[in-house]
């Protein structure tokens, strides 16, 4: 059993994150709250959220597990204002879901969840970490994206630096403590490429104004964590690093 109230921007904000992964979820439901964990086709990136019933305006559940077409939840999404509230319920008889903003009501088929797994989340112990406001690292991927199609992120005790290179043309992103960096802990330099495609799709689906961790090592996925909702939901997000090859 299912049967909660969220404003539309608070799921806006966690549909736009998931749905940089994957198309199809399976959120696993209790009283505290709603988890999920995911990794997208190619293996590449891995998604954590867990998004405590605080975080609604309403909540009411049992144990349950409830799959989702994404695309579905979207086009629901487009007819939500900004301040309208979202109510949203399990209706197990029928294996549908229902959403009612104001007097619209829009029902879909829940998609089998039988044969989607919860992967592994890797237990990393990375010796890099920067904190930082996701407009900084936003910046940073405007102005890499014509460039390549790779991105490095580097980490020493002065600075934190998002670059790329190109061909013919390059571009980066420095970010030092006390200016652009909230805190930097950086016992050795460390160095890692990833593709740009993942890093840039997350970084814009973040709401501007977000708070972001950054974990690196060097040949290592990097780790972002962030929070949504006042705090109420949280996400951990991995990427795994592009290899150099000799």
């Amino acid at each position: 059993m299912f049967k909660a109230e969220i404003k539309s921007e608070t799921l806006k904000g966690l549909v736009n994150i998931i749905s940089t992964l994957i198309d199809e979820v399976k959120f696993t439901i209790n009283q505290e709250g709603m988890t999920l964990k995911a990794v997208d086709p190619a293996h590449v990136a891995m998604i954590e959220l867990k998004v405590k019933a605080k975080a609604f305006e309403s909540y009411s559940a049992s144990e349950t597990e409830i799959g989702l077409d994404l695309d579905k939840v979207k086009m629901v999404l487009k007819l939500a204002g900004q301040g309208d509230i979202i109510a949203m319920e399990q209706d197990e008889n029928k294996g549908r879901f229902v959403f009612r903003i104001g007097n619209i009501t829009r029902s879909m088929n829940l998609v089998d969840t039988s044969s989607m797994t919860d992967p592994k989340v890797p237990q990393l112990s990375l010796s890099a970490n920067a904190v930082m406001m996701v407009d900084q690292l936003q910046k940073g991927i405007r102005a890499a994206e014509s460039i390549s199609d790779h991105i490095a992120l580097r980490a020493n005790p002065e600075f934190f630096e998002l670059s790329c290179e190109g061909d013919t043309d390059d571009a980066s992103l420095k970010l030092t403590i006390g200016t652009d960096l909230e805190s930097l802990e950086v016992p050795s330099p460390v160095h890692s490429l990833f593709p740009l495609d993942y890093f840039a799709n997350l970084l814009k689906a973040i709401p501007a104004g977000t708070k972001v961790r950054v974990e690196l090592d060097s040949d290592y996925p990097v780790k972002l964590v962030f929070g949504l909702a006042n705090g109420e939901a949280k996400v951990v997000y991995f990427l795994a690093p592009r290899i150099e090859s000799d």
